[in-house]
């Protein structure tokens, strides 16, 4: 139903204008209803979910449950539950200065049932849109029962010259101030037991107590909780009775494969309007992006409790641009492209993303970073390119041997081989970074043949591109020099190495 809020000011001119009272709930599930029928998208931007945690949602939503949304850092939980307020009405009656966002039909507070008694059907209401309709909680270690509850407010009791026997004495917690509201706790195994208890009979019965005051309040709310299965052991746990008073617990994941994974880093990266302009990003770029965070997923290296947050990419893309624009800046270029070696200035970006386990704390956060990097770069060559691997295989025991088909690599080989050496530094301009890879022969003609559609910027970025993966596949031998990449060969690296003070990596280093 359709209100004037401008004109209905009273109590008397809500219940002529014929307004009904309904449960948040009720509220949800009715404008989920009409938003299925219409064919509407609730939860906007919540990509990857489509066809698992959303309908789970809105199963939920239908059953009139409270939810409590499990899964990893960075699943777009909170995100969810912020995006639920779009299920409510677009604006809900209160009476004018309740605290606990009074029906004025079903009134709950001393406050609003006074001053209904004394003024009637003129009783002032007022109107509350839906985004204020949505409370959250961070659950902490420091948590109280009198931050959610409420508590005994001396001060008040001084005030209004009342004793500690009348209700009116009470500050309300956040709780009962989110009465007809969503209310959120996100990371709820960190909130203390004792607290926990403190929700049961609100889940359940809608009483609560506060100093002695066991209040007949029923309060009407939607419970959405968040929590991460590794706090279950690390630092706590959801105790079994809330437990069982959550109807419905709905599980989150991260994307399943990474064409996914990108239309969401691309969604949520805070790039520039300037920075578009000046930076142009190919989408194998973005690929190896993406790549970065599968493959940190998989590392034996990374807590895979803890889990790889959709954050990494995000901020890994965002750093990404601004090194190339870092770069464009300091050679006083207007343009430029994106470059293999502008994913050194992801890797902050990796290191404050990913809990280590053990073996990674050896090796280092550095480190493996680089490792995920190159072993993006390895995986995603395999889709552009003939695989080097192959090439090397002699054939099985038994099978037919075939004429040997040119080796595409080989001239590659063959030139670092005869001796040179290839210094690829991170803040070259366009110029020299143009100049530099065509002096590797047929560099440039693998390239075309390979991939013939690309236009001049990604033929570039190819080529550098064939020279990691060439290390990565141990064609060749790369190592981190001081600004950039040195490659030669990996025979001759391997027997006649000599350590510089410029090299941070020897040829066994974390890209090979």
């Amino acid at each position: 139903m359709k209100l004037d809020t401008k004109k209905i000011k009273t109590l008397g001119q809500l219940k002529k204008a014929g307004y009904v009272s309904k449960s948040i709930k009720e509220e949800l599930r009715d404008n989920l209803i009409e938003s299925l029928k219409k064919k509407e998208k609730i939860f906007d931007g919540i990509i990857g979910f489509e066809d698992t945690v959303i309908p789970d949602i809105e199963r939920a939503i239908l059953s009139r449950h409270n939810i409590i949304l499990l899964g990893l850092r960075g699943q777009a939980k909170t995100r969810i539950a912020r995006l639920m307020t779009r299920l409510l009405d677009e604006y809900m009656p209160i009476i004018q200065g309740s605290e606990l966002n009074d029906d004025p039909l079903r009134p709950l507070s001393r406050y609003a049932l006074d001053l209904i008694e004394e003024h009637g059907d003129k009783t002032p209401i007022e109107w509350v849109h839906r985004d204020e309709r949505y409370s959250e909680k961070l659950a902490t270690p420091d948590v109280s029962i009198a931050d959610l509850i409420g508590d005994v407010d001396p001060i008040k009791a001084a005030n209004l010259k009342l004793s500690y026997s009348d209700e009116r004495v009470i500050h309300f917690g956040l709780i009962p101030r989110s009465h007809r509201c969503i209310f959120v706790i996100n990371e709820l195994p960190d909130l203390q037991p004792r607290i926990q208890v403190a929700l049961f009979n609100i889940l359940q019965e809608g009483d609560i107590q506060i100093r002695g005051f066991k209040l007949r309040l029923p309060l009407d709310l939607q419970f959405v909780f968040t929590a991460n299965p590794e706090d279950y052991t690390n630092r706590g746990s959801i105790v079994t009775p809330l437990k069982d008073r959550i109807e419905s617990q709905i599980l989150t994941h991260y994307p399943k494969d990474v064409a996914t994974s990108m239309v969401i880093t691309q969604q949520e990266a805070n790039i520039l309007d300037v920075q578009k302009k000046a930076v142009t990003v190919n989408d194998l770029a973005k690929l190896l992006i993406e790549q970065i965070a599968f493959e940190a997923r998989a590392s034996e290296f990374v807590d895979e409790n803890s889990g790889v947050s959709a954050r990494l990419t995000i901020s890994a893309y965002e750093n990404l641009v601004s090194a190339a624009e870092r770069r464009m800046l300091i050679n006083g270029e207007k343009k430029t492209h994106i470059r293999i070696g502008d994913f050194w200035g992801v890797i902050p970006a990796i290191t404050g993303k990913i809990e280590l386990v053990y073996e990674g704390e050896q090796e280092g956060p550095f480190i493996v970073a680089q490792n995920l990097i190159g072993k993006a770069i390895g995986k995603v060559f395999l889709d552009y390119f003939p695989s080097p691997e192959k090439k090397k295989l002699p054939p099985r025991k038994g099978q037919a041997v075939k004429p040997p088909t040119p080796n595409p690599y080989q001239k590659i080989v063959e030139w670092f081989g005869s001796g040179n050496n290839f210094d690829m530094m991170n803040d070259l301009s366009n110029k020299d970074y143009t100049n530099l890879l065509f002096s590797i022969p047929s560099l440039m003609d693998l390239v075309k043949k390979q991939q013939p559609d690309v236009d001049k910027e990604t033929q570039l970025f190819l080529m550098e591109f064939v020279l990691h993966a060439l290390a990565e596949h141990s064609l060749i031998s790369k190592n981190l020099v001081q600004s950039g990449f040195q490659f030669k060969d990996l025979l001759g690296s391997i027997f006649n190495f000599e350590a510089s003070d410029d090299d941070i990596q020897d040829d066994f280093g974390p890209f090979n």
